[in-house]
């Protein structure tokens, strides 16, 4: 019995230092990972993306999404920005379209009736959301490989991973030595 309390101790001794090792090296990664998901957790509440507006002409035609793309571009020339379109979110239930860009976090909201732009802002979740899950660092260094963001999810997801096995071990392996002294 004592050699087989002693083996667990041993065991139990080497899950604490690779523990304590690998939740100092993560601590700042986790830190940011938990704020940015409590961010997108509320960013309604926190109004961290832009409310969506609603056109008040809805007795007209509808324009054809060419020329809602057309209006977008237009405009974000006139701001000196890259016009590269990533989406256009097209509702035209609400009577509006939202346009979000490629290299920026500019969103315009265009009435889908009348081609008047109804907002320009920025998308604070978009930016919080790359954050969170680490591609930030590939959209500042224009990569198109994503390999950041992979490299750095896969880390940290198989660290806590292994912090949750560890905490358990470290929890429960305890308990089983106590119960073997008696």
């Amino acid at each position: 019995m004592k050699s087989k309390n002693k083996s667990l101790a041993k065991s139990v001794r080497w899950y604490r230092k690779w523990h304590r090792y690998i939740a100092m090296s993560l601590l700042v990664f986790i830190a940011i990972i938990s704020l940015s998901g409590i961010l997108l957790a509320w960013k309604d509440e926190l109004q961290l993306k832009p409310p969506s507006e609603k056109s008040a002409n809805t007795n007209l035609e509808l324009l054809p999404l060419s020329k809602i793309e057309t209006i977008a571009v237009n405009h974000i020339k006139d701001t000196n920005l890259d016009t590269t379109i990533n989406r256009i979110d097209y509702r035209p239930r609400k009577g509006i379209a939202k346009v979000r860009f490629e290299t920026h976090f500019t969103e315009l909201q265009i009435d889908c009736y009348t081609g008047k732009i109804l907002s320009e802002k920025t998308r604070t979740a978009d930016i919080i959301e790359m954050i969170h899950e680490g591609s930030i660092v590939d959209f500042l260094f224009n990569s198109e490989s994503k390999s950041v963001k992979l490299i750095y999810s896969s880390l940290i997801g198989f660290g806590l991973l292994f912090l949750s096995f560890s905490g358990f071990w470290l929890w429960k392996k305890p308990k089983q030595i106590k119960k073997n002294k008696f």
